[in-house]
């Protein structure tokens, strides 16, 4: 009988017992510490490791067989009769290819000895007992030095009982009720711990067995309903109380009698926006954050980037709407009708049948006004740096946020901040490909709750454990597919380098059949001259996502929809040497428009060998904002107008043979609500069609600034 050990970031927590003719399976007890009774590995026994990882343990043992057969022959890429596609990395491993949370097989001459699942903050290792250390569990003794612990089982560091102290409710300052879990370790020699608070609007149990990991380690750890969801009292107004509900909370935990007073916080999205509006407050206790794909402000991050209104966090809304999350809320084949529904507060009645009270708040208050400043925590940042690991990925549709934590710290103390930058979208450390786009075979790591685990050790428990003098930044460069370093960002070896906008014919520019064809060079014009385009709100481009899929920021080939005759574009010849982009872009547009707002949108694209442009980064901005958010500016005919565009931050390589591509237009259908062209711009019943014209060379050059490494 062979014997499978389950790691769930290091905590051995499942044991797998394997022979011809039976799986059996024992699992511990997360709170007790204690293995449960040997049983046969069914659905419902295997839905514990599902909820830890999102793979299936029975799937695999059922297709282990197979996987091997494949194996034997050391193919580059094998295909099983059920369509698992798989890529063999370096003799060592095959790696799951076209899927959200892959499996990777480590295998020794074609015989799997473990699988390794990776998550936005987690890594779960299923390995046959006794080659742990083959494994990426072995790096576990990084944090826990020297520590295996029940007698022949190899378990790198503590591993606590749990006891759940009970359901709190924790006082606001203005009255309301917070619903708080809290869990404490049971640990003989201690009863004061650090904490690691979680405050969510997705409902605080669930999920919960994914944060015991810290309390096996000695943390206690206190989740909460935030203001207005599941069982906290109160109005649910996305992010508008979270500074000072934050604050609040974070004051009760240091009161209680098992606390130490030193609290952490982790989480992502949401989850990552109440950990920097808590920081914002300024509390003394929040010694240290785990910040993934952290929301940002509205204006620069969703539901109002760029001053536009983001259609495609509708998904989201929706499952928002009542007082428990509706995730089936979120998937419909009727969006392209609910989009186009106007005006834009009848859209909740008529998509789900009654209002939804924040969607009406947020259409009331139409510029960025004081409602809006409420919810800004880097605007409203006080106090002193709070020790940092911020994670983020490229296509992360709350980017921006990662954007506006890295604009905050880049003055903080050596050492209190640390940012891990992948090729991922926003639920993080999870694909191999997206949306057919190869991202490299080490575009997963292993090591996400690790480094989670040194900055907690480190900051909380005063561990010198040397995470705080490693390199400030670590971000992966697409096109050469590898993991880079750096001490600040933007990095230190990027230079903003100058590319304009102008005039060049298709075959000069290397641009195909690309309609409204023009040249992106380094060297300024040496005339001027204007492109221009009609922009229909009835007809708006298309920004390239699944809205079921609640990802906004995928990149997707645009070749297509490049070719309509409402979007310019610029392209460089065809490179001979690589060049690399690192960082934001920043393009400064002079246009002119015979209607008084519209909106601008642009794309960064890497064109390939074969013409296929695919978007690597964009921006978006509302033409009456461009001074300002807070007081609109309308345009008038004939008039010359700079607008500038901020983008998503990206690292790619435009390899030899490929071009570099910007392309302009005034529609995101998907992205953005189509501006009406009018001064009510995205919630107009009335539509005009507007004519755009873009200038460039001379006293109107339009620009690009883009960092490139040298």
């Amino acid at each position: 009988m062979t014997q499978w050990n389950f790691y769930f970031s290091g905590v051995l927590c499942g044991k797998f017992l394997e022979d011809d003719t039976s799986l059996m399976v024992e699992r511990l007890d997360e709170k007790t510490v204690q293995w449960l009774p040997k049983a046969p590995l069914t659905e419902e026994s295997d839905a514990f490791f599902k909820v830890l990882c999102n793979r299936s343990m029975l799937s695999f043992f059922q297709h282990r067989k197979e996987y091997e057969s494949k194996m034997s022959s050391a193919p580059e890429v094998f295909v099983t009769e059920n369509g698992q596609r798989f890529q063999a990395r370096r003799g060592k491993a095959y790696f799951q290819r076209d899927i959200k949370f892959p499996m990777d097989l480590f295998h020794q001459g074609g015989v799997i000895f473990a699988v390794v699942m990776s998550g936005r903050d987690y890594t779960a290792v299923l390995v046959k007992k006794g080659m742990e250390r083959q494994t990426p569990v072995a790096l576990w003794e990084q944090v826990f030095p020297g520590t295996i612990a029940d007698g022949d089982e190899y378990q790198p560091g503590p591993c606590f009982p749990i006891r759940m102290l009970g359901t709190f409710q924790v006082p606001t300052r203005d009255g309301e009720k917070l619903a708080t879990d809290v869990y404490l370790p049971v640990d003989p020699i201690r009863t004061r711990f650090p904490s690691v608070l979680v405050r969510t609007p997705y409902g605080k149990g669930k999920g919960a067995e994914g944060y015991f990991r810290f309390l096996h380690r000695g943390y206690a750890v206190i989740i909460q309903d935030v203001r207005g969801r599941e069982d906290s009292t109160g109005e649910w107004e996305p992010q508008y109380h979270e500074i000072e509900d934050g604050d609040d909370t974070l004051n009760w935990m240091a009161a209680q009698e098992w606390s130490d007073g030193q609290a952490a916080m982790t989480g992502g999205s949401y989850l990552g926006y109440v950990q920097w509006a808590a920081a914002a407050s300024g509390n003394p206790h929040l010694k240290a954050m785990l910040s993934s794909v952290c929301a940002g402000s509205a204006f620069v991050d969703i539901p109002r980037r760029g001053g536009c209104f983001n259609s495609g966090m509708l998904a989201w809304a929706f499952a928002m709407t009542e007082q428990r999350m509706r995730p089936d809320l979120m998937v419909r084949d009727d969006w392209d009708e609910v989009l186009n529904i106007r005006p834009l507060k009848d859209i909740p009645v008529k998509a789900l049948g009654h209002e939804v009270p924040f969607l009406s708040h947020w259409l009331k208050h139409r510029d960025l006004d004081e409602f809006w400043k409420m919810s800004n925590w880097q605007k409203r940042y006080q106090g002193g740096a709070v020790p940092a690991l911020i994670m983020s990925g490229w296509f992360d549709d709350n980017g921006m946020g990662t954007t506006e934590a890295l604009e905050l710290v880049k003055n903080w103390p050596k050492g209190s901040w640390k940012a891990i930058l992948g090729p991922w979208m926003h639920s993080g450390n999870a694909n191999y490909d997206l949306h057919k786009v190869w991202l490299g075979e080490d575009a997963l790591r292993y090591d996400m709750d690790i480094q989670c685990m040194l900055w907690l050790e480190h900051f909380l428990k005063g561990v010198d454990n040397g995470i705080e003098k490693t390199p400030a930044v670590e971000y992966y460069t697409l096109g050469d597919n590898r993991w880079k370093t750096a001490d600040s960002w933007p990095v230190e070896s990027s230079k903003v380098c100058t590319y304009y906008l102008q005039s060049g014919s298709a075959s000069a520019a290397g641009t195909g059949d690309c309609c409204g064809a023009g040249l992106l060079s380094a060297q300024a014009p040496g005339d001027s001259g204007v492109e221009g385009y009609v922009y229909d709100p009835e007809n708006p481009a298309t920004h390239i996502v699944d809205m079921s899929e609640n990802e906004l920021e995928v990149p997707e080939d645009y070749t297509k929809e490049e070719g309509r005759a409402d979007i310019l574009s610029f392209t460089t010849p065809v490179l001979t040497a690589p060049l690399t982009v690192t960082g934001e872009l920043r393009a400064t547009l002079y246009v002119s428009c015979d209607c008084p707002d519209t909106d601008f949108v642009v794309r960064l694209t890497d064109v390939d060998e074969n013409g296929w442009s695919v978007k690597l980064a964009d921006g978006v901005i509302s033409a009456k904002y461009r001074n300002s958010f807070e007081q609109p500016e309308y345009m008038e005919p004939g008039q010359v107008y700079k607008i500038p565009v901020r983008t998503t931050k990206i690292s790619n390589t435009f390899l030899p043979g490929h071009r570099m591509r910007l392309t302009i237009t005034s529609s995101a259908k998907n992205f953005i609500f189509p501006n009406s062209n009018t001064e009510l711009g995205f919630d107009s019943q009335e539509r005009r069609k507007a004519n755009i014209t873009l200038h460039w060379g001379g006293i109107n050059a339009s620009c690009v600034e883009i960092p490139v490494e040298e």
